[in-house]
């Protein structure tokens, strides 16, 4: 259990994505610290579940039917939000994914190899991850960030990923994506930083979650040969639990603990990035 941030308490918090495995933990932490939460999904009764969860648990929160891609689907969220709550204090840009036609079948190229090589890759696939991952936030933050310029402390978190330091292998998109995710990052807490919003990212390592799920696990629960190599590579020796990231969560959004921190991206992996193989 967490301790209680008090001066997070009445602030609204908006988290594209929010009905995801990782989302969805930081929803129910930053309810339960009195922050009104808006859980945004492509199809609001995801959402609904999880802010039915939160509402049962004495919490504040709504789900809203949102495309990251679309606009004026976001512009609808916001006022809805506005509407509900008066205000908006930190965006977490948790929207993103992956897709079957951006992902090579081989780790490395062969031209004897079965399955979709890199020459196979479908440019709307590839476009597709990218724009989910980077264009998806990007929008989320201008048609959001109008409001959150308008509050005393505010916080946008981007989520990122290992691979945007070393991109894994058969998911050229989603990583090139997750590389622009920090880049941006920073460019972003640069350009606001005289207004007071804090820009950050969270980069989480590998967490079991409902998109990798069958990529990491067979289906009697053993790790797949491609989970092997991940945990022989985290000093850890385990998958991420969600609850291994709220820590990091509750240090970036809270101004009185990271008040001179922005532009920065955390990894929170279990070693896996300062590991070098020997």
């Amino acid at each position: 259990m967490f301790p209680i941030h008090e001066n997070l308490k009445g602030k609204t918090a908006v988290i594209t994505g929010g009905s995801g495995v990782l989302c969805s933990e930081m929803a129910r932490e930053l309810a339960r610290q009195g922050v009104n939460v808006a859980i945004l999904n492509r199809t609001a009764e995801k959402g609904e579940v999880v802010a039915s969860e939160i509402k049962n648990a004495g919490g504040s929160a709504l789900a809203v039917a949102a495309d990251v891609l679309d606009r004026a689907s976001l512009e609808n969220a916001r006022k809805t939000v506005m509407d509900a709550f008066g205000g908006i204090d930190i965006l977490i840009n948790g929207a993103g994914g992956n897709h079957p036609d951006a992902i090579t079948a081989a780790e490395t190229y062969d031209e004897n190899s079965t399955g979709k090589s890199f020459f196979d890759l479908d440019e709307s696939g590839f476009s597709q991850v990218f724009a989910s991952n980077f264009t998806g936030s990007f929008m989320a933050s201008q048609v959001f960030g109008q409001e959150l310029l308008k509050k005393e402390a505010p916080v946008i978190i981007n989520v990122s990923s290992m691979s945007a330091y070393s991109p894994m292998t058969k998911v050229p998109a989603y990583s090139a994506a997750k590389s622009a995710i920090n880049n941006f990052t920073m460019w972003m807490a640069v350009h606001f930083a005289e207004t007071g919003l804090r820009v950050n990212a969270i980069a989480p390592g590998f967490f079991l979650t409902t998109q990798n799920e069958k990529l990491l696990q067979n289906e009697d629960g053993t790790p797949t040969a491609r989970a092997q190599k991940i945990l022989t590579n985290t000093p850890m020796k385990r998958f991420g639990e969600p609850t291994d990231l709220i820590g990091a969560l509750l240090w970036l959004v809270d101004p009185d603990y990271s008040r001179f921190i922005t532009g920065i991206t955390v990894p929170v992996d279990g070693g896996f990035m300062a590991y070098s193989g020997v």
